[in-house]
């Protein structure tokens, strides 16, 4: 069912659970579509449609149990799964994503950290020894439950580890290096592009300040 629904729709079911997950440390039980549009900025209309793609979940007139909702959304996410990871480039993009506490809460759990600066081989980041880059296929072999591999490395060798982790039948790619990563279809890429997202946050900076002109 997944499958069929739209990118847009899959975009905005972490935003639900973000909410629901505050709903709930608030001691919140239920919640209408409509209170919900106006803690998401999401229309009524379009939180029913979006939640239908999956079932619905709600009654009329009584709206959504927020915990049977929260769990749901938990399982479209694939949240109760827990998905072992490996990150490469221990810079410090790559060290504050590794410490980052809602990796575990979001089902990830990185366990092996690799670089190519002989100079952080061997050092700790959190529960993690950095091991050298060139050894990231051995130990693929010896962990062949790894699914997911986090990129934080510059955009020439991203490619390069990218064949790596597909030769080793990864699935899924967090990509934060600046550049196109070449796949096959059944492996999922996910790419957060940095400074294009500044490059958005300036484009309304500029438009705000000629309207203020």
């Amino acid at each position: 069912m997944k499958n069929k629904v739209s990118e847009t729709v899959i975009k905005r079911l972490p935003k639900y659970h973000r909410y629901l997950e505050e709903l709930i440390e608030a001691g919140e039980d239920r919640i209408s579509s409509q209170e919900l549009s106006n803690l998401t900025g999401f229309t009524a209309s379009q939180i029913r449609q979006d939640l239908n793609n999956f079932g619905g979940f709600g009654q009329q007139g009584y709206g959504y149990k927020v915990p049977s909702l929260k769990e749901e959304i938990d399982n479209i996410l694939g949240i109760p799964t827990v998905y072992k990871c490996v990150l490469i480039g221990a810079g410090h993009l790559g060290a504050v994503i590794s410490l980052y506490k809602g990796f575990a809460k979001s089902g990830f759990e990185i366990i092996g950290i690799f670089d190519k600066d002989d100079k952080k081989v061997g050092t700790d980041i959190g529960t993690n020894t950095i091991r050298h880059t060139r050894d990231l296929a051995d130990f693929l072999d010896q962990h062949p439950e790894v699914q997911v591999g986090i990129l934080t490395v510059p955009k020439e060798g991203a490619q390069e580890i990218t064949d790596i982790l597909v030769d080793k039948k990864i699935k899924g790619i967090w990509n934060f290096a600046p550049t196109d990563l070449v796949t096959p279809e059944e492996v999922t890429v996910e790419s957060v592009r940095l400074n294009d997202s500044l490059l958005v946050l300036s484009y309304y900076l500029t438009e705000r300040l000629e309207k203020e002109e």
